[in-house]
């Protein structure tokens, strides 16, 4: 049940939950854009390597020391997700959007300001830690809400929103890239351009604070009718967030979320140097210019992905969605560490299905976990989970970097200098797959009680709600049901 928005306080009327209930005949086509103004912002962290030659330059940073403000951002998602996912599902998107834009565009604002005064430790702290906070809160701000708008196709409507995350660098990149052409290279320069970015972004996520809505208690697509039979890892039940983190099927999730996401930062973190090493000794090695395009045809099947992933596991589900994640992704990375300095069309095309998964992994997940343990918190739920990226988003490059940097003190160059860290890669992956295969529908102790007010039923649009002692003998049948099926 919502709950009035305390009086003599206007801002926080406008961004209660109260207030963003959609009324009759509202479109829900109308929250992807919204979730799209969010995610494509946010989306720039993936172009913040655009700054970093102009950084070091001007403020006299190494190349470990300039990645530190992207690195604690990706910290930052996580944590704050983790944190702040009970919080959201409580206040709303609305709210959410709203500290998401406040956290995100402060941090530009403060960047730019740590740029003009030569104070990097400003810069790691805008960009990194407020604007981090503003990544997690904005990145799970619409999950929860597309899952109830969408509950007939839950995983395309979260790969729409989480595409705008992994195509944000396409606008970005090349918007900062010609900022910093146009004010410079130096101190001032990086300043204006971060504090454009934080303008204009400030605006653009505007738009998804005014636009978004959630739908009315009750209500369902017209002529869709949920689920009773035949899919076990599908739920009716509720079960909040705390309850999911006791659960082995969450962990389980962690961990294949983990090793995925490793797997694929791990060529995205080192992608232009790794395929101009691995041509290196080639009657045609690849050129500076040919190794940027590969990095942009990563960064379009990285987003392509997240919708086109997610897409299909509404109809092969999420447990074969990610088995052909971790599965096929291993044989990509075997092929790679076998044949692939053979070929590059080879190489080219395995690193982009590896991309492509990495993607589809995020977009996929929020469905996963509805899946498992329903609508109820599914927001806050995702935030805990997404404590998992921030740990790859650690190990990924770590052991990439590693072991590239080992293997050429002792001698090795072009490929060499990859092979154990593929080989790495594939062991994560496989250790991803048996953790899918361990994925069970959760027990029934972990699941909350329903209650008239908060009931999550599902009546057609304009029909009474079902009676709630009808609502629990439907849940009470499918759940039996679900538990006799796999």
């Amino acid at each position: 049940m919502t709950r009035p928005a305390p009086s003599g306080t206007p801002a926080a009327g406008f961004l209660d939950r109260s207030r963003t209930v959609a009324p009759p005949g509202w479109s829900r086509w109308l929250v992807p854009p919204a979730a799209l103004s969010v995610h494509l912002s946010i989306g720039q962290a993936y172009a913040w390597s655009v700054f970093k030659p102009a950084l070091e330059s001007a403020l006299d940073l190494s190349g470990t020391a300039s990645a530190l403000p992207f690195q604690l951002g990706i910290v930052m998602l996580g944590l704050s997700a983790a944190f702040g996912g009970t919080l959201v599902e409580k206040r709303g998107p609305r709210w959410a959007m709203a500290v998401a834009l406040a956290c995100f565009s402060s941090g530009f604002l403060l960047a730019a300001l740590g740029a003009a005064t030569h104070q990097f430790w400003l810069v790691v702290f805008g960009y990194g830690f407020v604007g981090g906070i503003g990544l997690g809160i904005g990145y799970i701000s619409p999950v929860s809400t597309l899952i109830k708008w969408f509950p007939d196709r839950p995983g395309m409507a979260t790969g729409i929103a989480i595409m705008g995350f992994g195509g944000g660098a396409l606008i970005a990149s090349p918007w900062s890239a010609s900022m910093l052409d146009s004010f410079g290279t130096g101190s001032d320069g990086i300043a204006a351009a971060f504090l454009v970015h934080g303008l204009v972004y400030a605006v653009f996520m505007a738009l998804g604070v005014l636009l978004v809505r959630v739908p009315p208690d009750g209500w369902r697509p017209a002529g869709w009718e949920p689920p009773q039979t035949g899919k076990a890892l599908v739920t009716t039940a509720r079960v909040s967030a705390r309850g999911a983190v006791r659960t082995p099927q969450f962990w389980c999730l962690w961990v294949v979320l983990c090793m995925n996401v490793t797997a694929g930062i791990g060529i995205l973190e080192k992608a232009a140097p790794m395929i101009t090493d691995f041509f290196s000794d080639s009657s045609t090695p690849v050129s500076a210019s040919a190794a940027a395009g590969f990095v942009a045809l990563l960064s379009l099947a990285n987003m392509a992905g997240r919708l086109v992933w997610s897409s299909t596991s509404d109809l092969i589900g999420r447990k074969n969605m990610y088995r052909v994640y971790l599965g096929v992704g291993a044989l990509m990375y075997l092929a790679i560490a076998l044949l692939g300095d053979s070929s590059k069309p080879l190489f080219i095309v395995c690193a982009l299905v590896i991309l492509s998964f990495y993607g589809g992994g995020f977009a996929t997940i929020p469905a996963y976990l509805k899946d498992l343990f329903g609508t109820y918190q599914v927001g806050a739920i995702h935030g805990r989970l997404l404590t998992a990226w921030s740990t790859a988003g650690v190990l990924g490059p770590l052991i990439v970097n590693w072991v590239a940097d080992s293997q050429e003190e002792a001698g090795r160059s072009g490929p060499g200098l990859y092979g154990l860290s593929l080989t790495i890669m594939i062991g994560l992956l496989v250790i991803g797959f048996v953790a899918n295969e361990l994925v069970r529908p959760v027990h029934p102790k972990h699941h909350e009680p329903e209650s008239e007010s908060e009931s999550e039923s599902e009546a057609r649009p304009g029909a009474p709600v079902l009676p709630v002692q009808q609502q629990k003998k439907e849940k009470e049948a499918a759940d039996d049901t679900g538990r006799h099926t796999d």
